[in-house]
């Protein structure tokens, strides 16, 4: 469950608080575009409300979490009838899944897009068939911001500027070479992140950042665009990873070249799943910023609220820790991804 702070951001107007007060879960004769029942919905019918939601794949521990979130939030017991579809990291398709959710009439989409661009027509059909549609984790670059209902996710260019302040203030005191391994070409987090962390130390000349390539998110990408950059740049301090499991797999790069991860070189990561938490306890990672992706909670209450007339925030941010080693051994007992 995500903190009470961010719940409170979930804006509910008055009618709405008396109708979640009668009923757990959508009412049959709602009003509001896309609720059940509607001309707009019907997928479920009745007291369901039908959510079609498309996930970006199953590329790294974060998104199995994400995906189990969301999966145990929205359940029949809870309300929802919820249709799931993995897009494997293509956005064509994310884009037909999308589209098969309108033609069965669902009540509401929800996703994490691939990338940042190129929705705006299959956002269009979906507003055309009054179906609000919900961003999860990753934002959308749409020329209409009336073509979704609201964003639900973590600020990724303050995660990358984290990072930076940690290196630029931690590593940056003496001459360091640094090499990036990027998220996924033209998502938002490896956009944001690159930028929050370029931001945070360009007035530092200390750092500088030597080589930077995609790892696509994944475990496998890390490990061989890192077996590149050791080959290709002899002298690597730190390495900054997109996220925990291409992080895991430079480890792997690292440590079959004899070198000490953590030590020979430093490692930064963003996300704080459990594997990137034992490797930071272990000392072979040196600092993470969280990302936290138990969303599905928060996205159930979202939908219920705007299906009962509700209102909510255009954004709302999810609240990130940040972690070095003592205080990964200290929150890993109870760590739920």
């Amino acid at each position: 469950m995500l903190s009470r702070s961010l719940r409170s951001r979930i804006l509910v107007t008055a009618t709405a608080v008396a109708a979640l007060g009668l009923a757990a879960c959508s009412s049959g004769g709602g009003t509001t575009p896309g609720s059940s029942g509607t001309a707009g919905g019907g997928g479920g019918g009745g007291d369901t409300i039908t959510v079609g939601f498309s996930q970006v794949g199953a590329e790294s521990g974060w998104r199995a979490a994400n995906t189990k979130s969301i999966q145990e939030s929205l359940t029949k017991e809870n309300g929802f009838d919820l249709k799931f579809s993995d897009a494997q990291q293509k956005q064509e398709n994310q884009i037909q899944a999308i589209r098969s959710y309108i033609a069965q009439g669902v009540d509401y989409i929800a996703f994490s897009p691939v990338v940042e661009t190129g929705w705006d027509a299959v956002l269009e059909e979906a507003k055309q068939a009054n179906i609000p549609v919900i961003l999860t984790d990753r934002a959308v670059d749409v020329a209409d911001e009336t073509l979704y209902q609201t964003f639900i996710g973590s600020d990724f260019v303050e995660e990358g500027r984290r990072i930076g302040q940690w290196v630029s203030e931690n590593l940056g005191t003496e001459p360091i070479n640094v090499v990036e391994l990027q998220g996924t070409t033209g998502s938002a987090p490896a956009i944001d992140r690159k930028a929050g962390f370029e931001e945070a130390t360009k007035d530092n000349p200390n750092v500088k950042v030597v080589a930077s390539q995609t790892g696509d998110f994944t475990r496998d990408g890390g490990k061989k665009v890192m077996e590149g950059f050791l080959q290709s740049n002899p002298d690597i301090d730190v390495v900054y990873a997109h996220n925990d499991d291409m992080g895991l797999g430079a480890i792997e790069a690292i440590e079959a070249a004899g070198k000490k991860p953590g030590e020979d070189i430093k490692i930064v990561t963003i996300d704080g799943v459990k594997d990137g938490m034992t490797a930071l306890a272990e000392g072979k990672i040196n600092y993470i910023v969280e990302c936290n992706p138990l969303l599905g909670p928060d996205l159930a209450d979202i939908i219920k609220t705007l299906d009962s007339g509700g209102t909510v925030e255009r954004r709302i941010v999810t609240e990130d820790g940040a972690f070095d080693q003592e205080q990964a051994k200290e929150a890993l007992p109870d760590r739920q991804y």
